[in-house]
C-alpha cells in the first residue's frame, strides 16, 4: 500500500491548486457530511431511512426519508461551520439565510442533498451535488443574489455513494476525484485531473420519453442506434442509471454523452433537471475536465437563472458528440438538414 497518498486536506492546501482558504475549509466541511451520509446509506434498511414519506418537495416529488435526513445533515453542517450565509436546496421551497454576519460568511451553497433517491430502496448508486457561489459581503443575501450564472461558481462537486464513496470536485483548476478510505476515514486523491475523452461510443438518455423529444434529439439517437451500418460507422451502447450523479460520473471516468433534453411532455417546463443544483455544478465539473455542457442551443454556464428551482435541458459530455447535437439543433432551427423533414414546435426560444 502506498503510504504517501494525498488526502483531500493536503490537496486543498497545495498552493498549486490556488484554493482560497475559506473555499478549502468549506470543501472539508462538505466532506465530513458526505462521510456521515455514506455511513447511513451503506446500512440500507437497517438504518430505517429508505422508505417514502407522505410529504412532497417544492417540485411536487414524493420525498424519501433519506431526502429529508440528508437535507438536514447538510444544513446543520453549513450552519455550524459559519462559512455559509445562505442555502438553496431541492428539498426547500425558498432560500434559507443561515448567517446574519455576511462579513464572516462569504458563500451561498446550492445543493441537491440526495440525487436519484428513488434508487435507494433498490440499492443502486445515488449521490449529492453542490455548487458554491459568492455571497454579498456587506449585507444579508436576497433572492437576487442567488440568481448567478454558473460561470460565477467558486467550486462545484458531487459525492457518489456506490461500491466506493467518492467525492469529485473542482475549485476552478481541473476536476479531481477522491475516494473515501474507510480505514482512515480520509478522502484520498485517486483520480487527479480527470479528462473526458473527445470521442465516445456511449450515450445516456431516458428512451421512454422518445415520443416527446424534439426532432434533432430523435435524429441523434436514431443515428447512434443505427450503429456501424449507418453514417456514424460505429456501434454505440446505451447507459442509463436514473441518477444524474452516476451517469455523469461514468462520463468523467471513461467518456460518453448524457442527454436530458427539452421535450413536449410538459410544455410548462423548459426541461426536467434543475439548473442551479444539478445542471450548473455538473457543467462546471465536465468543462474543467475538457468536456462540453450545453442546452443543445447554448452553453449552460452562461445562463442567468430566473428562479432558484428553474429547470433546463442539458446535453453534456464528450465534446465531439455534444457539438454534433448542437449542430443538429442549429440545422433544425434554421430549417435545413435531415431534421427539417419533421414538424417544428411552436414554443422554441433562444436556448430551449
Amino acid at each position: 500500500m502506498n503510504r504517501n497518498r494525498t488526502t483531500l486536506a493536503q490537496f486543498l492546501s497545495d498552493p498549486a491548486q490556488a484554493a482560497d482558504s475559506a473555499v478549502a475549509a468549506l470543501m472539508l466541511e462538505i466532506a465530513q457530511s458526505v462521510k456521515a451520509l455514506a455511513g447511513m446509506i451503506s446500512e440500507g434498511d437497517l438504518a430505517d431511512v429508505t422508505g417514502k414519506l407522505e410529504s412532497r418537495n417544492v417540485q411536487g416529488e414524493t420525498q424519501m426519508k433519506l431526502d429529508v435526513v440528508s437535507n438536514d445533515l447538510f444544513i446543520d453542517s453549513f450552519r455550524r461551520c459559519g462559512l455559509v450565509q445562505g442555502i438553496v436546496s431541492e428539498e426547500l421551497d425558498a432560500p434559507v439565510l443561515l448567517s446574519a454576519k455576511p462579513e464572516q460568511s462569504p458563500f451561498l451553497v446550492i445543493f441537491d442533498p440526495l440525487d436519484g433517491s428513488s434508487n435507494v430502496p433498490v440499492n443502486v448508486s445515488v449521490g449529492s451535488i453542490f455548487s458554491v457561489l459568492p455571497a454579498p459581503h456587506d449585507r444579508p443575501a436576497s433572492m437576487e443574489d442567488y440568481l448567478q450564472a454558473g460561470s460565477q461558481q467558486l467550486a462545484a462537486g458531487y459525492a457518489i455513494y456506490g461500491p466506493a464513496t467518492m467525492l469529485v470536485l473542482t475549485v476552478g483548476r481541473g476536476t479531481h476525484g477522491f475516494t473515501l478510505d474507510r480505514k482512515t476515514a480520509e478522502f484520498v486523491l485517486t483520480h487527479a485531473a480527470m479528462q473526458v475523452p473527445e470521442d465516445t461510443a456511449e450515450f445516456a438518455i431516458n428512451a421512454s420519453n422518445e415520443r416527446f423529444w424534439e426532432p434533432p434529439v430523435k435524429r441523434y439517437v436514431a443515428e447512434c442506434k443505427a450503429g456501424a451500418s449507418d453514417l456514424r460507422g460505429k456501434d454505440f451502447n446505451t447507459r442509463w442509471v436514473a441518477s444524474m450523479v452516476a451517469d455523469i460520473h461514468r462520463i468523467l471516468m471513461r467518456g460518453g454523452i448524457y442527454l436530458y433534453p427539452k421535450d413536449s411532455k410538459d410544455m410548462t417546463r423548459a426541461g426536467r433537471l434543475r439548473l442551479m443544483y444539478e445542471v450548473s455544478p455538473m457543467a462546471m465539473l465536465v468543462e474543467q475536465a475538457g468536456g462540453i455542457a450545453s442546452t443543445g442551443r447554448m452553453r449552460v454556464l452562461d445562463i442567468v437563472p430566473d428562479n432558484v428551482h428553474q429547470r433546463m435541458p442539458v446535453v453534456i459530455g464528450s465534446s465531439n458528440e455534444v457539438l454534433r447535437v448542437e449542430r443538429y439543433h442549429r440545422e433544425y432551427d434554421q430549417g435545413h438538414g435531415e431534421s427539417d423533414k419533421m414538424p417544428f414546435f411552436n414554443d422554441r426560444s433562444f436556448y430551449m
